[in-house]
């Protein structure tokens, strides 16, 4: 009995379960991840260096954007790779250090995006709202406390989900039904007293989820109102050009990410409990490089430049 509990308490590694498919379909899925994998990478990457090589893309919402792309880079290369390798090789285990670093950066970045999510709404507020003062409040102190304050905040909201899971005991099973090591996941899979980190992940969900949602919409809100006193069509079709991009991520990253963590498991299905963390952790991520650019004719022109620079015989 007493050797046991120490193997309970002292877990070594968990195996992650997550699509029971054919052989067909799995082949397919690894193709299509690794391809969005590639392109969230690609994109991202392209999407920092002009930023970082284009003086013209050197202002607030571009600094925001250069910080979303390391974030989404960081983000996705905690997790696509490990189930990646899960679909080829087969082999589902994951040691117990790598799933708790690997759960760090999953709740690190997350708080991190949500909050420069926030700090890009409020960007284009000012923009759209006040625009007179633009320059004079989105200065480049404020935008360096702003998005200094998104990873130092998002670190430290993911410090307590490691410190309370590690010591927890899954004496149960160490089966996690999901492709990565998803918090919520293996607070179920616990056979101990999970009391505290459920109180925890129920108030960092209002706080660090709901309240930027909220904030962000307060703004769009705003920003629609002032949009609509634009007389010229012109003008108001520039207004919303300038923000539907960060709406269009907004919208996809928060209502499946929020979806996923709000609805209780009761309510969702089998597939729900992966299909969104999936479009959230792959889909999102690949999305925003994407969207920026294709939407974005400053960047386009951007990257113009940039290619007949540097391939200029």
């Amino acid at each position: 009995m007493k050797e046991y509990l120490i193997n309970c308490t002292v877990q070594r590694e968990f195996h992650l379960l997550a699509f029971s498919i054919s052989a067909d379909l799995q082949l397919l899925l690894f193709i299509g991840i690794l391809v969005m994998y590639l392109l969230t990478v690609l994109g991202n990457l392209i999407i920092t260096g002009l930023i970082y090589l284009t003086p013209q893309l050197h202002t607030p919402m571009y600094y925001f954007l250069c910080n979303l792309s390391v974030q989404d880079i960081i983000y996705v290369s905690s997790i696509i790779p490990k189930f990646l390798s899960i679909l080829v090789t087969g082999d589902t285990r994951i040691v117990f250090p790598a799933c708790i670093t690997q759960m760090f950066l999953f709740t690190f970045c997350i708080g991190a995006e949500f909050l420069l999510l926030t700090s890009m709404a409020y960007d284009r507020y000012v923009a759209i709202c006040i625009p007179l003062h633009y320059t004079i409040i989105m200065n480049k102190n404020l935008c360096i406390s702003l998005f200094s304050v998104s990873w130092i905040v998002g670190f430290l909201n993911s410090l307590p989900y490691i410190v309370l899971i590690s010591t927890l005991s899954f004496c149960n099973s160490q089966n996690i039904t999901h492709f990565f090591c998803d918090p919520k996941t293996l607070i179920v899979l616990s056979s101990g007293d999970i009391t505290d980190i459920v109180m925890l992940v129920s108030v960092e969900c209002v706080f660090f989820g709901l309240t930027p949602f909220v904030l962000i919409l307060v703004s769009y809100i705003c920003i629609i109102a002032t949009v609509i006193k634009i007389r010229s069509s012109a003008g108001r079709v520039k207004a919303f050009s300038s923000c539907s991009s960060h709406l269009t991520i907004v919208i996809l990253f928060c209502g499946t990410s929020l979806s996923s963590y709000l609805i209780p498991e009761s309510q969702q299905s089998h597939k729900q409990t992966k299909i969104l963390p999936l479009l959230y952790t792959a889909v999102v991520p690949m999305l925003n490089p994407l969207v920026y650019t294709l939407r974005n004719k400053q960047v386009l022109r951007a990257m113009d430049n940039i290619l007949k620079r540097y391939l200029k015989f």
